[in-house]
């Protein structure tokens, strides 16, 4: 576009797994705020239909970009893209993620090898590309964890592990930019409803009739606001909060075993 383009002015924001759940009520913030976005998800489809949405309703720029992360390349490529394009990240936002349920010793590796893909390795690659620009402007970096990133999760084990690697690496990051501009906030829900229970196979779990589920939209704007404020954790949710300091208190045999009952398995 020409110079007298408008949407040059605006911060630009990057959001993985957009197009639905967390990422989803993410963009419709972002976009309500005025922000420049850049849409990533596997759903072309979708992710079309949403950005003409946010374009038409909030006037901004909206740019898709199909990916799917499990690819080892998707994050090469979407940086290389958004640089020949000329844009330029204040805000980027680790959202994509997905869970899978089971005993270790009967899952399927194939997926668990995705779900490191894209939960650890995608998340920590996209960091490493875009982290320059981010803090050559001051920017933020919100990644998205749980609170099962502060236990271990039998039955779940993969995906407990890679959200504790994402809930260290944000903490370790954002102390080595302390004092630079740029901050680093982690966003560690308890369970949603979304589809993320659908892909995990989770949604008859016991723990999604839990008094610890809170809506989607209560944990986007959440993370959200928390990012502006420049926090480093955010936990939606009081219940989610008071249950999070009782695990730093209990015995880590009892918490394993809580998580245990908590997926309705048996050893």
């Amino acid at each position: 576009m020409g110079a007298s383009n408008p949407f040059l002015v605006a911060k630009t924001a990057l959001i993985t797994g957009a197009s639905s759940g967390i990422g989803l009520e993410l963009a419709r913030l972002f976009a309500r705020d005025g922000y420049r976005l850049v849409l990533v998800a596997r759903n072309r489809g979708v992710l079309r239909a949403l950005g003409d949405e946010l374009q038409a309703k909030h006037g901004i720029e909206v740019r898709v970009s199909p990916k799917d992360l499990a690819h080892p390349a998707s994050p090469v490529e979407l940086y290389q893209e958004l640089q020949e394009a000329g844009f330029v990240l204040d805000v980027l936002v680790n959202n994509a993620g997905f869970g899978g349920a089971g005993s270790f010793l009967k899952t399927d590796w194939n997926k668990e090898a995705e779900m490191v893909q894209v939960n650890i390795v995608a998340l920590t690659h996209l960091t490493k590309l875009f982290l320059p620009q981010i803090r050559a402007r001051e920017g933020k970096i919100l990644n998205v964890a749980s609170v099962a990133g502060f236990l271990p999760g039998p039955y779940m084990s993969i995906y407990y592990a890679s959200k504790a690697f994402v809930l260290s690496f944000s903490e370790a990051l954002a102390e080595e930019l302390r004092g630079t501009g740029t901050t680093v906030t982690c966003l560690c829900p308890g369970p949603v409803a979304t589809g993320f229970q659908e892909r995990a196979g989770t949604g008859d779990a016991g723990m999604m009739r839990s008094p610890l589920v809170v809506d989607v939209q209560t944990v986007a704007r959440a993370g959200y606001e928390g990012m502006k404020q420049g926090k480093r954790i955010v936990i939606p949710g009081w219940k989610n909060r008071m249950a999070v300091e009782s695990l730093r208190v209990s015995p880590r045999s009892t918490v394993t075993k809580m998580v245990s009952r908590m997926h309705g398995k048996k050893k």
